[in-house]
Order: structure tokens, then C-alpha cells, then sequence
């Protein structure tokens, strides 16, 4: 390739460098230079403008990346139009990623000039979901190198295998002491893991913890057509002939491989009924986050046969480190109640609902909202109090006169909730366990509330989210563990964090209230005329 700058009429045929911009013209990095494009440059009094060409034997980047990205493209994999030197993949189906890892490497290893990367092997895909991309990195590339990288896709490198098992069986073993909403929560969890694969639990038996019980659970699950049977055991298993191996080789299936190196996920049981897999699972596929169960669960679902070589092949990137009800060394197991949770009150917002006013300043009792509930929270067992100013910040500062609190601005407050919540947290210090963050708007919080919050956090009982609950609806304040800082420091927008309480259900411990005190907060009129009644 020629590479250099050129005057504009001598650029033309060439393909732009950079991205020009002077005056009202812009010309954007890979434009082909032509007899418009001469035209504008002139009328902008560019002089002198760095182009590219290819030379004999080259081809664009667009060319070659479309011609690898084809190349690559497996089963269920669909290439979308090059473009500045990108071809991207996408699943034209749902399913699990199936990638060569050999031919990845080898069409890497053609040239610098050369990218192609892909999800990691076996993920499980939606459709339209991207998988891989083919990057360019210069402006065109050796024809011979474009070649080498085609030949070496030779057969494709990626492929999706479609989901195919439909009909599963699960069984669940029962011991005193197993509340029987553990067994639905299971149940509801297995579902939604099935229902991505377009798969159904065709039968459910729960049974005591004994072998002879468990035999005829299975047979019966087996007789009525489970391509898939799953047993959730009311104890882990902890040998080969403890009660759920027992009754599985009991009947005459196939034990492949008794546990695995990803945690959690550890105890995993894989057997084989005659082309039919039975598992047994880990206690950790009781929660809906992601574990070791979830990566052989999957390509069993897309009849992908889980080798004992891959099973032990899994520990590089096994230890799941999201998996945040897991005890970590800097927990201290100290008593609760000696704990150090600060509160944060959020009173940035500009009340756009309230049709004009500041509603953190309107009147309750005689106090300002904001004051109300200031004074809740310093009486409370909160290590201190962190309040977030935002809009009419000065205002605010002067209705917590005299009160015993440190402030945070969020410059960004018309940006919505998200930077107050971030302004809080990053206040908050090092030595907190965690952080209760409270509404400014929410005058019916009491100090009895933002207390019991602070008794059932627990993080050494996996206690590390803690919400107020009345009739299944859950309400603020939240109290978070430092464990989630980092996630709700990624919060953008007028969002809050009731999506990360979701993700992080296994949690999450509920304190029921009554009355409505944690469910009203002042954003209408009307609403600050309910609590005035109230």
C-alpha cells in the first residue's frame, strides 16, 4: 500500500487516513476519495490531505474481511456487510457456541494485519446475538494473506448446535429440616434455565432421600419419555456411593464423572441412561447465578456430549468469582450488630413531578422532607450519615443545618438517579462493611426500620442485600454489602439498582414491615397530601 499525503486532486482513488474535519466539512476515516469529495476538500481550503492506495496484488480490508468472515461461518452463524474493515458474525438461531479453537489460532497466526475473535467457546446464544468478528487492521491487505487466513477457516471455525433436548425430568429428594419452598424455588429456577433452550419439565417427583425411592423416580421419569433427567438432592452428594450415585448405577446408568473443577459447581454427578443424561446436581443450581451446573447443562440441552477430558479441562477460568455469597477472607465475623453500615441519602433529584418546587423542601409537621427523614436515619444504629446534593444543593445544605452529617455533591444530578447513587458510594469509607441508601423524599422512614436493616445484614450467612418487604413487594431503603460497591458504581441514567437485587437473589434477605412507610415517597402533590394525612 502507498501511505502518505497527497494534494486533494491527486487523492483521488485513495481511501482516507484519518477523520478531517474544517470548517463545515467532514470526511471520515476510510472514505474513498472521488471528484465530490476533490470538490468539498477545495471549497474547505484543504491543501494537503493523508490517503492510502492499494497497490497491485492487494485487496481492501472490506473485501478480506468479508471473504474470512464467510470462511469461518459454520452452521447458524450469519455474516453481516463489511465495513471499515469489520465483518461481524451473528447466531441465526438459539443455541450453544460451538468454536475451533485450532483454526481461531492458526487464522490469527497468518499476519498482524489479520484479527478474528469469537464468545468463548460453548456459550450459550440467542438469536441475532453476535459471536465473532473479523477485523482488519490496516487499510487492505496482501491477497496471499487473505487467502492463507480463508484456507485455514478451511470447513468453517465456528458453528451453532441448536438446542434439541425438549423433555426433561426432575427429581427432588427430601430430608426434615428442607422447607418445601426451597424445592419450588428450584423448580421455578430450573424452568427459567430450560426455557432459553425451548425445553420443558415434562414430570416432577419429590421423594424421600433413599435409594429405593429414588430408583423408581428415576425409571418412572425415564418411562415417560425425559431425554434429560435432573435430581437435586436434599444433601450434597459426597461419594460415589452415597444415595443419589447409589440409586442412579442402581439401575443399571452409566456413572461418566462424579465432580468438576469450577466452584461453585464442584459436585456434579453426570451418568448416562442408555443415550438419556441423568445428573446430579450441585447445590449451587438452586440459584438462578451462573455456575459450573449451567455450563454442562447446556450443551447437554444441545446434545453435546461433555467429555470427562473436558470436564477436567475446566478449571482454568472455573473459579466463578461473581458468585458473592461465597465467604471472602476480608469478612470479619464479628456480630452484627457491631457492623459498619453508614446510610446515604439520596436529595440531588429536581423533583420535575412535582410540577415546580424542590419536594425535599416542602413541609411535613413543620420540617422539611429531607430534614424528616435526616433525623430518622442519625438516630438509627448507621455509622454515620452521607446525604447527596444535586439540585439546589445550597437550599438543601441549610434545611440540614445543624445536623450531624457529612455532604456529597453529584454535579450530574439531572442525569437521574444513577449519579447520586455512584456520588454516595464512592463517599463512603474504606473501613464500611456496607451502605444503607435511603430516599430523601421518603418522610414515613423510621430509625426502628434503617435499625432492623442493619440486624439481618449478615454476610457471613450470605445476608448481603437487605430490603424491606410487605405482601411480596419490596420497598427502600436498601442495605448493600461493599461486595456490590463496584456494580452499583456502574449505574448509568435514571435507574436504579432493582435489577442488581434480581441478579443477586440468593442474596437477599427480607425484613417485613407493615403499613406503607416504605413504600411511599413524596413525587406528587397527592402523594405529599397522603402523608401529611398519615
Amino acid at each position: 500500500m502507498k501511505f502518505g499525503p497527497a494534494s486533494p486532486a491527486d487523492a483521488i482513488g485513495g481511501v482516507t487516513v484519518h477523520t478531517l474535519r474544517q470548517g463545515s466539512l467532514v470526511l471520515k476515516k476510510g472514505t474513498t476519495i472521488g471528484p465530490a469529495e476533490v470538490e468539498a476538500l477545495n471549497r474547505a481550503g484543504v491543501e494537503e490531505i493523508v490517503v492510502v492506495r492499494l497497490e497491485e496484488g492487494e485487496v481492501s480490508e472490506d473485501v478480506a474481511a468479508a471473504s474470512i468472515a464467510r470462511a469461518v461461518a459454520g452452521e447458524g452463524i450469519h455474516v453481516e456487510r463489511a465495513f471499515t474493515g469489520r465483518a461481524n458474525l451473528f447466531s441465526s438461531k438459539a443455541g450453544v457456541l460451538v468454536v475451533d479453537r485450532d483454526k481461531v489460532d492458526r487464522i490469527n497466526a497468518v499476519d498482524e494485519a489479520i484479527t478474528f475473535a469469537t464468545l468463548s467457546a460453548y456459550k450459550p446464544v440467542v438469536e441475532g446475538e453476535m459471536v465473532a468478528t473479523v477485523k482488519l487492521i490496516p487499510f487492505g491487505v496482501e491477497a496471499k494473506l487473505r487467502d492463507a487466513a480463508v484456507a485455514a477457516a478451511s470447513g468453517g471455525a465456528l458453528r451453532i448446535a441448536p438446542y434439541v433436548i425438549k423433555r426433561v425430568g426432575v427429581i427432588s429428594t427430601l430430608l426434615p429440616g428442607l422447607a418445601p419452598k426451597v424445592v419450588d424455588k428450584t423448580l421455578r429456577v430450573t424452568a427459567e434455565r430450560l426455557a432459553p433452550a425451548g425445553a420443558t419439565i415434562i414430570g416432577e417427583r419429590r421423594v424421600p432421600h433413599e435409594e429405593a425411592a429414588l430408583k423408581l423416580a428415576i425409571k418412572e421419569l425415564l418411562g415417560l419419555g425425559a431425554e434429560l433427567v435432573i435430581v437435586f438432592g436434599a444433601s450434597a452428594i459426597a461419594d460415589r456411593r452415597d444415595v443419589i450415585p447409589a440409586a442412579i448405577s442402581g439401575i443399571g446408568v452409566a456413572i461418566e464423572h462424579f465432580g468438576m473443577p469450577v466452584d461453585p459447581g464442584n459436585l456434579l454427578l453426570i451418568g448416562n441412561a442408555g443415550g438419556v443424561p441423568v445428573l446430579g446436581a450441585p447445590g449451587c443450581a438452586r440459584s438462578p447465578v451462573e455456575n459450573g451446573f449451567d455450563w454442562v447443562l447446556m450443551r447437554l440441552l444441545a446434545d453435546l456430549k461433555v467429555t470427562r477430558a473436558e470436564l477436567t479441562g475446566m478449571g482454568v477460568g472455573g473459579l466463578l468469582m461473581e458468585i458473592v455469597t461465597r465467604p471472602q477472607p476480608r469478612e470479619s465475623l464479628a456480630a452484627d450488630t457491631n457492623r459498619n453500615v453508614p446510610a446515604i441519602i439520596l436529595a440531588a433529584g429536581r423533583s420535575t413531578r412535582m410540577g415546580g418546587p424542590n419536594k425535599l423542601l416542602a413541609e411535613l409537621g413543620g420540617k422539611p422532607l429531607v430534614r424528616i427523614v435526616t433525623e430518622q436515619v442519625l438516630a438509627s444504629k448507621a455509622h454515620g450519615v452521607i446525604v447527596v446534593t444535586g439540585h439546589q444543593a445550597d437550599e438543601v445544605r441549610k434545611a440540614l443545618q445543624g445536623l450531624d452529617v457529612r455532604f456529597a455533591h453529584n454535579p450530574d444530578f439531572a442525569g437521574g438517579l444513577a449519579g447520586s447513587v455512584k456520588a454516595g458510594i464512592a463517599a463512603v469509607g474504606a473501613e464500611a462493611d456496607g451502605a444503607v441508601i435511603c430516599l430523601g423524599d421518603m418522610p414515613l422512614i423510621d430509625a426502628r426500620l434503617v435499625d432492623r436493616l442493619i440486624e439481618a445484614f449478615a454476610p457471613d450467612r450470605a445476608n448481603l442485600i437487605v430490603v424491606p418487604v410487605s405482601d411480596g413487594r419490596r420497598g427502600n431503603p436498601v442495605l448493600w454489602s461493599r461486595r456490590f460497591f463496584s456494580e452499583l458504581m456502574t449505574l448509568e441514567g435514571d435507574i436504579g439498582a432493582r435489577h442488581l437485587i434480581e441478579k443477586h437473589s440468593e442474596a437477599v434477605a427480607e425484613v417485613p414491615v407493615k403499613g406503607h412507610g416504605a413504600f411511599l415517597d413524596i413525587d406528587t402533590p397527592q402523594a405529599l397530601e397522603t402523608a401529611r394525612r398519615s
